[in-house]
């Protein structure tokens, strides 16, 4: 478990989003509890650790505990969180390498994404230039800017990067892995969020991944939904 405290999630009744007492922005068209995940999942990916998260959305009249673990699932908080006075939760800084990660971070919380994309780019090439592309560290940057393209709403590169990926952990973690599935899924998910021009070209290597990492029966329906958008796309 994550010894950081829990954090403090707030939603209004009008949709309004404070974590740690600091306003979110909120895309367009984007539910608040969407943007909560992506950007605890986002995180969580960077430092390898779960981190907890108490959400109270005024909304419903809900107060919930969950861990958001590094491969993106949630799961219930293995001790109760407490909630406390707002603050940003902030790993050891240990190296260069961590405190850019650091600044990358704060940057995508404010949505300040020419910050945060630029220096998460960096970052990666960093790692799989010294380290090269599978090493853990390089495939978690690459998660950490995988969640950037989609906070960004930039569907093309979170599709692209999420294909990669879910095939890379396939290769290195062998089959039936969550990781690997909740890859496969935000790759499906990101490519339905695209345009019809930029949907057509990324379709084949999303399809083939999926063919490759799950076995048919679990992606049947995902496979059958993008189908059905690729048909109506084609002329």
């Amino acid at each position: 478990m994550n010894s950081n405290l829990p954090y403090a999630v707030h939603i209004s009744r009008d949709g309004r989003l404070h974590i740690n007492g600091e306003p979110t922005v909120i895309p367009d068209g984007v539910d608040p509890s969407q943007v909560v995940l992506r950007i605890l999942h986002m995180e969580a990916a960077a430092s390898g650790t779960p981190l907890l998260a108490n959400v109270r959305d005024d909304r419903s009249g809900s107060v919930v505990d969950f861990e958001v673990m590094p491969d993106g699932t949630t799961q219930p908080p293995t001790t109760p969180t407490v909630p406390e006075t707002p603050t940003v939760p902030t790993a050891p800084v240990t190296d260069d390498l961590a405190l850019r990660l650091t600044a990358a971070q704060a940057a995508a919380r404010a949505h300040d994404f020419d910050t945060a994309v630029p220096a998460a780019d960096a970052i990666l090439q960093g790692l799989a230039a010294t380290l090269g592309d599978t090493a853990s560290r390089t495939l978690k940057a690459a998660q950490f800017r995988a969640d950037l393209a989609v906070l960004e709403g930039d569907y093309a590169h979170a599709t692209a990067s999420w294909t990669w990926l879910a095939l890379t952990w396939y290769d290195t973690l062998g089959p039936g892995r969550r990781r690997t599935q909740v890859a496969a899924g935000n790759a499906a998910w990101s490519w339905m969020q695209l345009p019809p021009d930029e949907a057509a070209v990324l379709a084949p290597d999303l399809l083939s991944m999926l063919n490759e990492v799950a076995t048919p029966n679990r992606t049947q329906t995902i496979r059958a939904q993008i189908e059905t958008r690729l048909r109506h796309l084609t002329p």
